[in-house]
């Protein structure tokens, strides 16, 4: 049910070599697989709404026969701009109360319920890594394609770190991986992939080239005790580098198996 990977979108396009442009690209035009056929970013627009409206009004709105089109609208802007950050039903039932609208715990609850069913967002549930549990509280939310993000909400400053977050869960999940929030003590690892294998940890930061950055990303990864792989996947333009055994990996080498 995933759009393409972004190796897979590179694929398409064999004449270009700029992957950074392509990154670009694929992270604010999307990634589902028609988009590669337009040449504009209009085309490409109209295309994503046209899924988002089919998804939303023939199979989330009849399915469930949800009777507040609107509201439903406004959780799903909710999630889009709150992709990466701990987001409960009470937290976006506060934020529609808030704004004048009126609506229950229940009812966000159902909404969100369908739009993971649908594959318009993943749920990524905590992991206590030290006790080797799940936890009951504190889900974030990916949604499936960036595309639909960008011509929903517009490119916001300050973002790139939760969209990046946003192509690594998913490209965890092509992978074969089950992917949880970590916490270690009071301190959060981005992601905790699970397969039959094993398990690997992942911090992901849009730069780490300040030191105090760098420490930050560090210093969760450093706690865990076991000896599963370790990484930090970043935007910086730099060589593979080790922490004592953790890697720090470009996040699109990474990407492409580079």
């Amino acid at each position: 049910m995933l759009p393409l990977s972004f190796k897979e979108y590179v694929s398409a396009f064999p004449e270009n070599n700029n992957v950074d442009r392509l990154f670009k690209n694929y992270i604010s035009a999307g990634s589902f697989p028609y988009t590669i056929n337009f040449d504009n970013i209009d085309d490409i627009e109209k295309y994503v709404l046209a899924i988002y409206d089919s998804i939303v009004l023939k199979d989330i709105v009849a399915r469930k026969k949800f009777p507040d089109y609107a509201m439903l609208q406004s959780v799903i802007s909710f999630m889009l701009d709150n992709i990466g950050n701990l987001c409960s039903t009470n937290k976006i039932t506060n934020s529609m109360v808030s704004a004048g609208r009126k609506v229950s715990v229940h009812t966000i609850e159902n909404y969100i319920t369908a739009l993971v069913e649908s594959f318009v967002f993943y749920k990524a549930s905590r992991y206590d890594i030290k006790g080797k549990q799940y936890l009951k509280t504190g889900d974030k939310y990916y949604v499936t394609d960036l595309g639909l993000r960008y011509f929903l909400l517009g490119r916001k400053d300050g973002d790139n770190g939760h969209i990046l977050e946003n192509v690594v869960y998913l490209e965890l999940k092509r992978r074969g991986y089950d992917v949880y929030i970590g916490k270690v003590d009071e301190a959060e690892v981005d992601f905790v992939a699970i397969n039959s294998k094993g398990i690997e940890y992942y911090q992901v930061s849009e730069t780490v080239k300040e030191e105090k950055t760098l420490h930050r990303e560090l210093s969760p990864l450093e706690n865990i005790k076991d000896h599963y792989p370790k990484y930090i996947l970043t935007g910086d333009i730099t060589p593979e580098t080790s922490y004592n055994g953790i890697r720090k990996i470009n996040v699109i080498d990474w990407l492409l198996d580079v």
